[in-house]
């Protein structure tokens, strides 16, 4: 450093530590050895983004995640010494604050890597005089690792499971710990029986179990004795299991389903080299599989249970196969179901598994046990360098030999044309891994392709399958979403579109954002496939994707049967309670009743699409109220004092914006403002700081602040009693009874992984793509890679709790989850001119 004067710098730091910290980065080595005091100034006066991360006591409620070359500031009102212990066994380090700008403070110098450190402080101070906060320091690239197979120690809730899918909406969900159970929604085929559309998933195999008979020794293929597991599709289990004497057997499983087709396969092979650990059998030592497929018979909300009616029902239903190994289950004429063995005998030899727990459920106050039937078991011979498979169909015609002999060829043949048509090179394994696991959500709906929002139990939304058409976009998949266009713009009335779509029903309006996100897609797809996407025709009647929008805007001006109207004093768009993405209703949870920020955002981006396209109205021009609706947005949301966007103007069905009350909860939809171009500058940055400082968790993003809102917000369970603070409505845990527990929470607090990259393309933007900027924007998009390597491995899920330790919860593979991540981790790469490259 060069000459400064010690209390004029003393006087600079003290007006603002976090300041101070995030100059410290600009500075220049010649200007800063000059003059010190005047280099810092300069860089103050500069707007560059701040590598400096501030912890509170509000943080303890959270893993706080720390971007890689951050400082992290640690304010208090009051003294405290702190100790920070890495979990890589580093000896721990000990400091004690010092005041600055009236506070206490002390301040972690950057770290280059990732690392996972408990934050721990002594506090002289009457109350919380032990605090106890952990910390995540981002890699500066994900870390993908899916072989679980070590891990010995999972609870039943967090065991890692793989989805396997057909391109129907049907699925097998299994247990990497083969044959265990933690839902009742997991399956080892749960079919779509319907011949064209998504509808609810019936379960008819729950499990398979299987035992390894290697020269008298039985042993269970389970965790215990895997070795290597990939997530594939094909889903990959490797296995050696003792043979006694030092002796051991080396089995490999490849399990799938055929696409498009309600088929499950199972292929049991011996490699023909020696094991990976132990001594080989010789040659001649008998080596065979028994397997016992458990069956069910049930829509995949509900349970079996054994009792002398489903004993009678099961039993009477299966029967053995004429001329093939295995055995059928055909208790109506849409649910036969076959399972046969390419070798081996089949013996009918009936069994229950009662009881089977569902731990997942219990912690939901649900039903946590459930039942299922085994007419009998398979005996596989196994030699070696030799395989076997299982097939369970319910289709109606067998599949073909060739399909089951190269299901596993087949799909890795669409694994890779996925990733090439994604346009993610081998440079980049976590952008690879999204553009795969994409694929399983988008499905058949008639001639048409819809997206299944998220599995195991969601089928196909409005708002969520036009969300998800972003990210599809960025998969190359333009071809596909121009389908989905025209199959919504066919269900398009009176400028409505569907919220939901149970089988072949589309009623369900009750939505304010799906028609406007209808329109955001129509325009991301115009800029890549041209303006004449806007004349795909829809319907026979001749409505094209123009006519479509057309009535949408007109609709949202005049006002539309679902009561989604315009206040004519603001331009700005009215919505009926619980008509948003955050719809929790009975109890009512998040209503938003009022004039809700996205809304607007989105709103204005059609008005602006709308002139761009020379549009005629039929009425007041659409720049005009462009023009007025975004001079609205501006004058009513922005909360100077907060430094964010409010998230609502509250009114009810007569009350203009003029009328509302600003509802100051801190919430993530003011994002859409800034990563849609709305909001710049100066706000911009604010804005997305205040959604740092309370509301990223590593992976996610929470749903509510953990701060008092002024505009108290009153969950009254269906009995009528508060169940909640109104003045203080943040909820940190989605578990227990749906109605008193996990509704009020869900979108109170409760962290979703789909807005964590809307917040990475909202800093990116509000930063203008400093490197700085897009550096730290990757490091949080990035530390959804933990939720990728736990839970349903390979994907994204829905939801985690709010407060520490995160777990995850809901969906554990979510579509919009997935698009949203891989569309905004390619935009943040081309910002920087090219793919970020794997560390390694």
């Amino acid at each position: 450093m060069g000459q400064y004067d010690w209390q004029s710098l003393a006087k600079f730091v003290d007006a603002n530590p976090g300041r101070f910290l995030a100059c410290l980065p600009q500075l220049e080595p010649g200007p800063a050895n000059n003059n010190l005091l005047k280099a810092l100034e300069e860089a103050a006066a500069e707007a560059h983004y701040p590598r400096v991360v501030t912890w509170t006591l509000v943080d303890q409620r959270r893993i706080t995640a720390i971007p890689p070359q951050h400082w992290v500031l640690i304010e208090d009102a009051t003294r405290f010494r702190a100790r920070l212990s890495f979990n890589d066994d580093q000896s721990p380090q000990h400091f004690e604050s010092i005041e600055a700008g009236g506070k206490q403070i002390i301040a972690l110098v950057p770290r280059p890597d990732g690392g996972e450190a408990t934050l721990e402080l002594e506090r002289y101070a009457e109350e919380n005089q032990r605090v106890t906060a952990r910390l995540r320091f981002l890699a500066p690239l994900p870390q993908l690792d899916f072989n679980v197979a070590n891990s010995r120690a999972i609870s039943p809730e967090g065991a890692p499971l793989v989805l396997l899918t057909n391109g129907l909406g049907g699925m097998a969900r299994l247990c990497v710990d083969l044959g265990a159970i933690k839902s009742k929604y997991d399956c080892l085929l749960g079919v779509n029986l319907h011949h064209s559309v998504p509808v609810d998933r019936h379960i008819l195999a729950k499990r398979a179990r299987v035992w390894l008979v290697a020269d008298g020794f039985i042993t269970p293929l389970n965790q215990q004795c895997l070795l290597q597991f990939t997530p594939g599709p094909p889903a990959r289990w490797r296995f050696v299991t003792s043979a006694g004497d030092g002796r051991s057997v080396e089995v490999h499983l490849l399990a799938d389903m055929l696409d498009q087709r309600n088929t499950t396969v199972l292929r049991f092979a011996r490699p023909a080299q020696a094991p990976a650990s132990g001594t080989d059998l010789p040659s001649e030592a008998d080596v065979r599989l028994s397997v016992r497929i458990d069956i069910e018979d049930r829509n995949f909300h509900t349970e079996t249970h054994r009792n002398m009616g489903a004993e009678h029902y099961f039993s009477s239903h299966c029967h053995t196969l004429a001329g093939q190994t295995g055995f059928a289950f055909t208790p109506a004429s849409d649910r036969k179901l076959r399972v046969v063995a390419s070798a081996g005998q089949y013996h009918a030899e009936p069994e229950w598994c009662d009881l089977i727990p569902h731990p997942i459920e219990a912690t939901r106050g649900m039903a946590g046990h459930g039942a299922a039937y085994s007419p009998g078991w398979f005996d596989l011979p196994l030699r070696k360098g030799a395989d076997c498979t299982l097939a369970l169909s319910v289709d109606a015609a067998d599949p073909a030999p060739e399909e089951i002999s190269r299901f596993a060829e087949l799909h890795k043949t669409s694994n890779e044309f996925a990733v090439t048509r994604a346009q993610v090179g081998a440079e980049d394994p976590f952008g690879q891994q999204l553009a795969r696991s994409i694929q399983p959500f988008v499905v058949r709906r008639g001639t048409d392709k819809t997206v299944i929002a998220g599995y195991p139990w969601f089928l196909d939304w409005g708002r969520d399958s036009l969300i998800c058409a972003r990210g599809l976009l960025s998969a190359g998949m333009i071809d596909e979403v121009r389908a989905l266009l025209v199959l919504f713009g066919r269900f398009a009335e009176k400028g409505t579109l569907p919220n939901s779509i149970v089988g072949e029903d589309a009623s369900n309006r009750d939505t304010s954002d799906a028609p406007l996100w209808y329109g955001v897609v129509c325009e991301e797809l115009a800029a890549l496939a041209g303006d004449q996407t806007y004349r795909t025709a829809v319907d026979e009647r001749g409505r094209t994707i123009l006519d479509v929008l057309r009535e949408i805007a007109s609709g949202y001006r005049d006002g539309m049967p679902n009561g989604i109207r315009m206040d004519k004093a603001s331009a700005l768009i009215w919505s009926p309670p619980h008509f948003t993405w955050m719809d929790t209703n009975r109890p009512a949870g998040t209503p938003r009743e009022g004039y809700p920020i996205e809304i607007q955002v989105l709103w204005i981006r059609l008005l602006r699409q709308l002139i761009h396209l020379r549009a005629e109205p039929d009425g007041e021009s659409w720049n005009t109220l462009a023009d007025r609706a975004e001079e609205s947005l501006h004058r009513f949301y922005w909360l100077e004092d907060q430094g964010y966007l409010a998230d609502l103007l509250s009114a009810k069905a007569n009350q203009s914006a003029k009328e509302a009350s600003v509802d100051d909860a801190l919430r993530s939809n003011f994002l859409f403002a800034i990563s849609l171009g709305l909001v710049m500058g100066e706000r911009a940055q604010r804005a997305v700081d205040a959604a740092a400082r309370y509301l990223v968790v590593p992976g996610a993003l929470r749903s509510l602040a953990p701060l008092k809102v002024s505009l108290p917000l009153m969950v009254c369970g269906n009995d009528g009693r508060l169940i909640n603070n109104p003045a203080e409505p943040y909820w940190g845990r989605y578990e227990g009874d749906e109605d008193t527990r996990r509704k009020p929470a869900y979108h109170n607090g409760t962290a979703w992984v789909w807005t964590l990259p809307i917040f990475c393309e909202a800093l990116a933007r509000a930063w203008n793509y400093a490197p700085e900027a897009v550096a730290a924007a990757h490091a949080y998009l990035g530390s959804t890679d933990r939720l990728m390597n736990e839970g349903s491995l390979g994907q994204l899920p829905e939801i985690v709790d709010g407060d520490a330790p995160h777990t995850q919860r809901g969906c554990d593979a979510q579509a919009w989850s997935v698009t949203e991540t891989l569309r905004v981790w390619k935009l943040l790469n081309s910002a920087v001119g090219e793919p970020i490259r794997d560390a390694n």
